[in-house]
C-alpha cells in the first residue's frame, strides 16, 4: 500500500510540474507571440514611410522632368526670338539705305556674343 501511495505521489507531483513547464511554456509563446505582433506594427509602419517617401520621391522627379521640359521649351522659344530679331535686324540693315552692312553684322554678333 505505502508503494502505491509513493507511486501515486509521484505522479501527482509530475503532473505539477508538468503542468507547471506547460504554463511557464505557454506564458512564453504569449511573450513571443506579443513580440512578433509589435514587430509586424513597426513593420507595417516602416513599411507606409517607405510608400510615402518614394511616392514623395517620384512626385519631386516628375516635377524636375516637367520643369526641365518648360525650360528647354522657354530656351528653344528664346532662341527662335533671337533668330526672328536678328532677321528683322538684316532686313532693316538691308532697307535702310544709309547702313553699313559691316557695321551692323557686327553689332548682330556682340550682341549675341555678350548675352548670357
Amino acid at each position: 500500500m505505502e508503494v502505491v501511495l509513493i507511486v501515486l505521489a509521484a505522479l501527482v507531483v509530475l503532473l505539477i510540474v508538468w503542468m507547471l513547464v506547460r504554463k511557464a511554456r505557454e506564458r512564453q509563446l504569449e511573450g513571443r507571440r506579443e513580440e512578433a505582433g509589435e514587430l509586424r506594427q513597426t513593420a507595417r509602419a516602416r513599411g507606409l514611410e517607405a510608400d510615402q517617401q518614394k511616392a514623395q520621391a517620384e512626385e519631386r522627379a516628375a516635377r524636375a522632368r516637367r520643369e526641365a521640359a518648360a525650360a528647354e521649351h522657354q530656351a528653344a522659344r528664346a532662341e527662335s526670338a533671337r533668330a526672328e530679331a536678328e532677321q528683322h535686324s538684316r532686313e532693316a540693315a538691308e532697307v535702310d539705305p544709309d547702313a553699313d552692312p559691316d557695321d551692323e553684322s557686327q553689332r548682330t554678333t556682340s550682341a549675341r556674343d555678350t548675352s548670357p
